[in-house]
């Protein structure tokens, strides 16, 4: 896709997440990386209301060239574009975050370690591990720095990562689209409410399970 094209698609997975439930008032934020620098939502922008001009957009240095003030996450998503460019690997082409509600709802007791077991297939195959960073105000470094961290240390493992969520705020997202990235939270977050609906609560997946699931789609687990 061209830029304009882009700014388009932004604004229509905005639309759709904000129609959904996804995404509520001024939560979230969408980036593309271009060539040469990124797009991303302004600050304190309606992702249901977004307008292609008003776009941030802003070189590969994090510095605004045109559109509304970019939003407060800017920091973030240039930190997980860079985490993969330091591995070695193609990164990422779009960045979703929201403040999805049943994401959000499993870390209100400041869970650590990661936010969901291996309940689902879809789960397994679509998003994968989805390690939980530390509560940190929104926009600051240190959850920058968190996140850029553990997609080294899932890299080495050789499960590399798809989401991350961020206490008491909500998921991060990636994919090479922004239609593919918002299949990710998708999944996400429906796993997420099928986990809270559940009681008992289920087993995780049998590891043979998860190998097949390996074999067969390439699953990251």
């Amino acid at each position: 896709m061209n830029e304009t094209a882009l700014r388009e698609e932004i604004c229509r997975v905005g639309r759709s997440l904000f129609e959904r439930g996804y995404v509520h008032a001024t939560a979230g934020n969408i980036s593309v990386r271009l060539d040469d620098g990124f797009l991303i939502t302004p600050t304190d922008a309606c992702l249901g209301f977004l307008v292609p001009d008003q776009l941030a957009r802003v070189d590969a240095a994090g510095q605004q060239l045109g559109g509304a003030p970019a939003s407060k996450t800017l920091a973030l998503h240039r930190r997980i574009y860079g985490a993969h460019a330091a591995l070695g690997v193609p990164a990422p082409r779009c960045i979703i975050h929201t403040h999805s509600t049943h994401c959000v709802a499993l870390t209100l007791g400041d869970p650590e370690g990661e936010l969901l077991p291996p309940i689902t297939p879809y789960f397994v195959m679509k998003v994968g591990h989805v390690p939980v960073v530390p509560y940190h105000r929104p926009g600051a470094q240190e959850a920058a720095q968190a996140v850029a961290s553990l997609i080294a240390r899932y890299a080495v493992q050789g499960t590399p990562l798809r989401a991350v969520m961020l206490t008491r705020l909500g998921p991060n997202v990636w994919h090479d689209s922004p239609a593919q990235a918002m299949a990710v939270l998708e999944e996400l977050e429906e796993t997420a409410r099928l986990w809270m609906l559940a009681s008992p609560k289920p087993q995780p997946l049998a590891q043979a399970d998860l190998e097949q699931l390996r074999a067969a789609f390439g699953a990251r687990w």
